[in-house]
């Protein structure tokens, strides 16, 4: 069976063509194929299928076999793949969280609009009103926590963002499954620890829901550079440093769109 085996940023995919619709996956299969042991070790499975609303339907499955709405290091994938068939230089991939726009900006550098963030606490979605900049959420001693006010963002996938002053001390495993099904998400949640080293320049390290840590997540670099603009802690662009690699990411205020720019890397390919 054919795939490409791909990364953004350290973001590791397991691409299928499924355009002809023969393929359909069962859970127990993707997680046989994104477990290292078994296959070939993904931290989410993707198919390429046929659309009539742009270039390419992208279905993503976490490794675990469940189902995931948004990932913008393997949009960045799946538009070079498609961009390197075609010849074009800019698409539009279809996903389950809406459309997106593809532009190639290098060899193997693709910028997507990843399109408006979501701020209302019912949007991300929250189990109780509250306000999106610094949620109500404390980590540690209640009288001394030593983590808290995370802010909330949707970027087609619910996240939140807490921000540290020093990365490497935050034990991201502990924090990150506490927090993924704590009962204030009823969806689950993406959890990001952001250290901000200047206006323009952070340190990301992110717990993605149903697949553990990852060494990039692109919607959750998204999520981090809008949650600290709106604390006024970055400015609206900033260059986001994640394990795996560089991402820069742009929230627009002539179009409150986000855009997220970064590397893309083939591994190999089977077939």
């Amino acid at each position: 069976m054919k795939f490409w085996k791909m990364n953004g940023a350290g973001n590791s995919f397991v691409i299928f063509d499924d355009r002809k619709g023969l393929l359909g996956l069962r859970p127990e299969q993707i997680k046989a194929i994104a477990n290292p042991e078994t296959g070939a070790g993904a931290d989410q499975v993707i198919a390429m299928e046929s659309t009539l609303r742009g270039d390419v339907f992208m279905r993503i499955w976490n490794k675990d076999g469940s189902s995931a709405e948004a990932c913008g290091n393997a949009t960045r994938c799946v538009a070079w793949l498609v961009m390197e068939e075609t010849g074009k230089e800019k698409l539009v991939i279809e996903t389950v969280a809406g459309r997106l726009k593809a532009d190639r900006i290098g060899e193997r550098q693709i910028s997507v609009d990843m399109g408006s963030p979501l701020l209302k606490w019912e949007e991300i979605p929250l189990a109780e009103r509250m306000d999106t900049r610094g949620i109500d959420l404390k980590i540690g001693p209640i009288d001394a926590p030593y983590l808290q006010l995370p802010g909330a963002v949707n970027m087609g996938n619910p996240h939140v963002v807490f921000f540290v002053p020093d990365l490497d001390k935050v034990d991201v495993k502990a924090v990150g499954s506490l927090v993924e099904w704590h009962p204030l998400f009823p969806q689950g949640v993406n959890v990001g620890f952001l250290e901000v080293i200047s206006r323009t320049e952070t340190r990301l390290r992110t717990w993605e829901r149903n697949a553990g840590q990852t060494l990039a997540c692109g919607s959750n670099n998204c999520a981090a550079i809008v949650a600290a603009a709106r604390r006024n802690l970055t400015d609206r662009k900033a260059l986001v440093h994640n394990d795996g690699g560089d991402i820069t990411i742009e929230w627009s205020e002539a179009t409150d769109h986000v855009i997220m720019s970064g590397p893309v890397e083939l591994e190999y390919v089977t077939g």
